[in-house]
């Protein structure tokens, strides 16, 4: 495989996708070398069968506001990869979503998907739609005009959807109902669902909390403690919460949270009464981070990211491409030693570049926030044999996969000098299951 000739192809079929073509650029500089030992697989082309989606959905979703307006968003739903199993992703409302953030999330997530040692392919949908500022009858009647034309694209062996930036239980109940509606059938098709009808204990957790277990797994390594150390979190929605919230649990000390507007910087601490204050600011009052820093009489800045606080461990949970190669370096001049990410590809290369050359502990969003659709595939299981597991259950059994994930990583990533490069363990890690799968199932 020629990695540049592969980059080359993909940029002139499909121009001005900047993060399809970074995301498909970081996956093959690392798996080249492994690759390259199979010559079955350049036979067969896998490479490129691999990068381009099995089919991609675009529509437009007309809807009509409280004034009585009608307004127009664009629907989309890629189904990358679906050799292990059905295609598997979320649904993101962003006003920023474009056909090329969701090609880079549905390529990210085959892998991350391959990595949870679950049945499950690759996919991911959205809109440009935004929830922030709409009531729950516009979110209703979005949410329901998207699931008409996306309906008879998934099911529950087919492509199940999940919540994303912008969709919560919120989205995901109007979605789901609409679906029922639609199918004439009751199989738990999306997942994230409340408990009362078909959702999973620990789901609303599950990135989050999964996160800081693959953390702990890479600390290990190093014999270091989670208690006392100074951790700065980007985000404030659902990854960033629950990342916070496990934080805490284990003694360590998180001084910074964010959203779209700025960052707060509160040397004491979020405890537990300043993160309660932030889940209601968030999910009910739906306000912005600084009120929590007039509240509290912190720090805040506005239209910042947090990576100049100095810190032990960053864990970005916002976004993609919220690191770049300065704030690496601020990172790494300010003592940080552990790097693990929550968001879906928030490190630019050069970030990346930077983290690696320097050694320290980086784990990259396919492995360490891979517990989030981990959790989901345990919500499927659950619907397919319609019982419900415990909390317990559920959260043991989400530790046994980020602890499998990161076995995982080590295999493929450790380096001679004892190193391991947690990109190219995971990479290497993911892309040979599917392409294993994709070899014994022939051309297709």
């Amino acid at each position: 495989m020629e990695v540049k000739k592969v980059l080359s192809d993909l940029k002139r079929r499909f121009p001005n996708e900047p993060e399809y073509h970074q995301a498909v650029e970081e996956v093959l500089m690392t798996i080249e070398e492994e690759y390259n030992k199979h010559p079955e697989f350049e036979k067969y082309n896998l490479i490129e069968r691999l990068c381009i989606p099995d089919r991609v959905f675009t529509f437009r979703v007309t809807w009509v506001d409280d004034k009585g307006q009608v307004q127009t968003n664009m629907g989309y739903r890629i189904q990358h990869n679906n050799a292990i199993g059905p295609y598997k992703g979320g649904i993101r409302f962003h006003s920023s979503v474009n056909l090329s953030i969701l090609k880079f999330l549905a390529f990210e997530q085959t892998f991350k998907n391959s990595l949870t040692t679950l049945p499950m392919g690759g996919g991911k949908g959205g809109s440009d739609f935004s929830p922030r500022g709409k009531s729950d009858m516009e979110v209703m009647r979005f949410c329901q005009a998207f699931v008409t034309e996306l309906w008879r694209h998934i099911g529950p062996q087919t492509d199940v959807p999940a919540g994303d930036i912008g969709v919560g239980g919120r989205e995901v109940g109007y979605m789901y109902g609409m679906y029922k509606k639609m199918a004439l059938e009751n199989t738990g098709t999306f997942t994230g669902k409340g408990l009362e009808f078909g959702g999973s204990l620990v789901r609303p957790e599950a990135t989050g909390y999964g996160n800081v277990y693959f953390l702990l797994e890479m600390l290990k390594t190093k014999g270091i403690d989670i208690k006392d150390k100074v951790v700065a979190v980007s985000g404030s929605g659902n990854v960033a919460q629950y990342t916070v919230k496990k934080l805490i649990s284990l003694g360590a000390k998180v001084i910074t949270m964010s959203d779209s507007n700025g960052y707060i910087y509160d040397p004491d601490g979020i405890d537990e009464e300043k993160l309660a204050y932030i889940f209601n600011l968030k999910n009910v009052q739906r306000g912005r981070i600084r009120e929590y820093a007039e509240k509290y009489g912190c720090k805040y800045v506005e239209g910042a990211r947090p990576w100049n606080e100095k810190c032990d461990i960053a864990m970005p949970s916002a976004t993609q491409n919220e690191i770049d190669g300065d704030d690496a370096r601020a990172l790494l001049a300010n003592g940080c030693f552990a790097v693990s990410e929550g968001a879906n590809m928030p490190s630019t290369p050069e970030a990346i570049a930077e983290f690696l050359n320097a050694k320290i502990l980086y784990a990259p969003g396919k492995a360490a926030n891979a517990g989030g659709v981990s959790v989901s595939g345990l919500e499927m299981t659950q619907n397919s044999i319609k019982l419900s597991w415990s909390r317990e259950e559920v959260d043991a059994k989400l530790q046994s996969i980020m602890k499998e994930i990161h076995a995982q990583c080590t295999l493929y990533g450790k380096q001679e000098d004892g190193y391991t490069n947690y990109v190219k363990g995971a990479n290497v890690a993911g892309f040979m299951k599917v392409a294993k799968a994709m070899m014994a199932q022939g051309v297709l």
